[in-house]
C-alpha cells in the first residue's frame, strides 16, 4: 500500500522521524470496534491493539487512536497484526460532545482535509442545524463544504441555496442528487489522490449514497426514508475510512440524531462573524443587545439586514459552550482532586 495514497505527507514525515529512526513503521486507522484497530499499512491492512503504556499513559478519550489517525506500530506480518505504540499529531479533529451526561468527547474523526456536510433537500432541510455543522466544522480544521443532497426531489433549490448562503457565508455549496447523477462532477475538485473527505449528516440525508457514487460501485448499504416523516433511517453503523479507486479518502460516519457541540469558540467567531463583526459596531463595548441604546444588532434586526432566528442561535450556541466550559472545568477540578487523593494515600502506604 503506497503510504501517499493513503494521505501521507510532508507533515506526518516529520513528526514520524524520531519513531523511524527506532525502527517503528507507521499506519492509517480505517475502522474502530472496542479498542480494536484496523489499520492500513504498506504491508497491507493489520489488525491492532493499542500498547499497554499507551493504554497507561492515556487519560482522555483523544489519547486513544480514532479513524483517521496516523499510528506508530510495530507489526506482526505473519500474523497480520500490530502493536499501537503512539499516535502521530493530529491536523484537524472533529469531535462532539458524546451522549449522555458525562464530560466525555467523542471524536467522529481526524486529519480530515474537507469536511462534506450533507444536508438533503426536503422535510429535513434545517438551517439550525447546518449552522451547528458548519461551526464545529471550522473549529476542527478542516474545510467545510456544505452538500444540498437529493435536489431532484426539491421544486425550489436556488432559493435554498441562497438560505443556506445566508448562514454560511464563504463556504462553498454544491446542490446534487447521487441517485439520479446530477452534480457530482461537482465534487471532483475536493476528491483526489491524498486527500481525505469526511461525510457528516443526520440520518438518510444520503451519505451512504454519495460514497457509493463516489467510490463507483456498492460499498455502503443504502436505506429509503420514513415516508411518514420524510426523516433518515441509520445505514452506517459505524465510522470507517475508505480509499477510493479514483483517488482520494473518505471517512463514512454514521448519522448524527443530534450534534452537541465540544470546544468550538473559535468555530463561533469564524461562523458568526457577520454577528461579531455588528457587535463592534454598538454605542457600549459591554452591550447585551437587548434594550441598550445605540444597539447594532438590535438596528439590523429591525431593518431586516439580519434574521432574528439567527441571532438567536447564535446566542442560544453561546450559551451551550459557557455551559460546556464550566461543566469541563468542575469536572477537571474533581479530576485533580481524585489523583491527589490517590498519589496521597500512596505516599501513606510507602511511608508504613
Amino acid at each position: 500500500m503506497n503510504l501517499q495514497t493513503l494521505g501521507w505527507n510532508t507533515y506526518f514525515e516529520e513528526h514520524f522521524e524520531e519513531y523511524k529512526q527506532q525502527g517503528y513503521e507507521v499506519g492509517r486507522v480505517t475502522l474502530e470496534h472496542k479498542k480494536v484497530y484496523r489499520v492500513l499499512t504498506k504491508y497491507g491492512e493489520l489488525l491492532s491493539e493499542v500498547s499497554g503504556k499507551l493504554r497507561f499513559q492515556a487519560l482522555e478519550r483523544q489519547d486513544y487512536p480514532a479513524v483517521g489517525d496516523w499510528v506508530v506500530i510495530s507489526p506482526r506480518v505473519e500474523e497480520q497484526k500490530a502493536t499501537i505504540h503512539a499516535i502521530l499529531p493530529r491536523k484537524s479533529k472533529f469531535s462532539r460532545k458524546a451522549a449522555g451526561l458525562k464530560m466525555d468527547e467523542q471524536i467522529v474523526a481526524t486529519n480530515v482535509d474537507t469536511i462534506f456536510l450533507v444536508n438533503a433537500l426536503n422535510s429535513d432541510f434545517n438551517l439550525r442545524r447546518i449552522e451547528r455543522y458548519v461551526l464545529t466544522a471550522w473549529e476542527s480544521g478542516a474545510n467545510p463544504v456544505i452538500i444540498l443532497s437529493k435536489a431532484d426531489l426539491c421544486k425550489n433549490v436556488e432559493e435554498k441555496i441562497q438560505e443556506v448562503e445566508s448562514i454560511a457565508f464563504g463556504v462553498p455549496i454544491h446542490a446534487i442528487s447521487a441517485e439520479q447523477n446530477i452534480g457530482l462532477e461537482q465534487l471532483a475538485s475536493y476528491v483526489f489522490e491524498g486527500q481525505t473527505i469526511a461525510l457528516l449528516g443526520s440520518s438518510g440525508v444520503g451519505k451512504s449514497t454519495l460514497t457509493n457514487a463516489l467510490f463507483g460501485s456498492l460499498k455502503q448499504e443504502v436505506r429509503t426514508i420514513r415516508e411518514d416523516d420524510g426523516r433518515g433511517r441509520h445505514t452506517t453503523t459505524h465510522r470507517e475510512l475508505i480509499v477510493l479507486e479514483s483517488g482520494g479518502i473518505l471517512i463514512d460516519t454514521p448519522g448524527m440524531r443530534e450534534l452537541q457541540l465540544w470546544d468550538a469558540d473559535d468555530g463561533l467567531s469564524q461562523g458568526f462573524s457577520d454577528i461579531e463583526e455588528l457587535a463592534e459596531s454598538c454605542r457600549f463595548r459591554d452591550c447585551s443587545h437587548s434594550k441598550e441604546p445605540g444597539c447594532a444588532i438590535q438596528l439590523a434586526i429591525l431593518e431586516g439586514t439580519l434574521d432574528k432566528s439567527r441571532y438567536a442561535s447564535y446566542v442560544k450556541l453561546q450559551r451551550e459552550l459557557a455551559f460546556l466550559e464550566r461543566k469541563e472545568n468542575r469536572q477537571a477540578k474533581l479530576a485533580e482532586k481524585a489523583r491527589m487523593k490517590q498519589l496521597t494515600n500512596g505516599q501513606k502506604k510507602n511511608r508504613k
